[in-house]
């Protein structure tokens, strides 16, 4: 049994004002030091305030000054463009994907072979060591622009250029040489009555069996000689609009034409037509990625032929007056080339 305890009285009576004095005290000291804090702050830079203080730095606390971008001292890039400089030796493409990146290379290559294909044969006379330079725009969902193209061959043992330059009043761009000659020659007696650029010919090593010129939708496509219509509209899948052209006498040769708008009515197989009749006009029908006409030569005995062979061809020049504003801006994309790569 547990002892009983002796009793000392009452138990002590608590001072009502106690709890009541701690927590007012707690309390100011809190608001007190809310207030603190906000005076502080308020003389804190909000960049600055959001960021804890190094040691260095306790008590102590400023905003760093933000610098002004740099401005850029590339004159490519204040020109809007980009420059892809190589040495080859492998392949064309992987090297301009490895100059570029892999978004624009590939078609960068394509654009840039429709320069090349004029001075030497692609891919075979393209060497190891072989050096070029190319000046480029970027387009979104399209092919690049190329504005300027330097290469030295070894095959030819020159240095090619071509400048991309739309002389005044004509719609449309060409590539001309330094001396103001167009790059690309023409045909006479040509299929088609104007067009842009040629976006692939025999020479070009895609193993095409035509020569494509691209051009606007309803371009005149005209007759390169005398002949009777054989065929139209066969395999429309891939051609789209087309017909075929058979000479009458001479080499007995057979022309196509793909791609077409909508054909004449009077396009009918047995119908006779003269040289340089117009007989339909050019399109984007068919397995056809950008409005063009493919035109393709045929021999009798159904062999490929290339048109650049069979036609008379020349090269058009710039006019008189248009030569100083072309001279200009083949200066102007020099300086922007700059120093050829190191060839061999």
């Amino acid at each position: 049994m547990r002892p009983n305890l002796p009793t000392l009285g009452g138990p002590p009576k608590r001072n009502p004002f106690g709890p009541v004095v701690a927590v007012s005290v707690i309390l100011g000291a809190a608001a007190g030091g809310v207030w603190w804090w906000k005076q502080r702050m308020a003389d804190v830079p909000m960049d600055v305030a959001s960021q804890p203080a190094s040691p260095q730095d306790a008590g102590t606390i400023a905003a760093a000054p933000v610098a002004p971008p740099a401005p850029t001292n590339d004159p490519v890039k204040a020109a809007g463009l980009e420059r892809a400089s190589i040495r080859i030796e492998g392949p064309l493409e992987t090297a301009l994907i490895q100059a570029s990146d892999a978004t624009v290379g590939p078609a960068l290559a394509q654009v840039v072979t429709r320069t090349l294909v004029w001075w030497v044969r692609v891919p075979g006379e393209i060497l190891r060591g072989d050096t070029l330079d190319v000046l480029y725009q970027r387009r979104p969902n399209e092919e690049p622009l190329v504005y300027a193209v330097r290469f030295v061959s070894g095959k030819t043992g020159q240095t090619h250029r071509a400048y991309r330059f739309t002389p005044a009043g004509e719609q449309n761009a060409h590539y001309y040489l330094p001396n103001g000659d167009e790059l690309e020659l023409r045909m006479e007696k040509s299929p088609i009555d104007s067009y842009e650029q040629i976006t692939s010919l025999l020479r070009d090593g895609r193993g095409h069996k035509g020569v494509d010129f691209r051009a606007p939708v309803g371009t005149s496509v005209r007759a390169p000689f005398a002949g009777v219509i054989k065929r139209k509209n066969w395999n429309f899948g891939s051609n789209g609009n087309c017909f075929e052209l058979v000479e009458s006498g001479g080499k007995g040769r057979s022309a196509l034409f793909l791609h077409l708008s909508e054909l004449p009515k009077t396009i009918q197989p047995g119908l006779r037509v003269s040289a340089g009749q117009v007989l339909a006009q050019s399109g984007n029908t068919g397995h056809s990625f950008a409005p063009h006409l493919h035109y393709q030569l045929m021999s009798g005995d159904g062999r490929v032929l290339d048109p650049f062979d069979q036609h008379k061809t020349y090269r058009a020049s710039l006019v008189a007056t248009q030569k100083g504003a072309f001279d200009a801006e083949v200066q102007r994309l020099d300086g922007l080339l700059g120093t050829p790569v190191a060839g061999k």
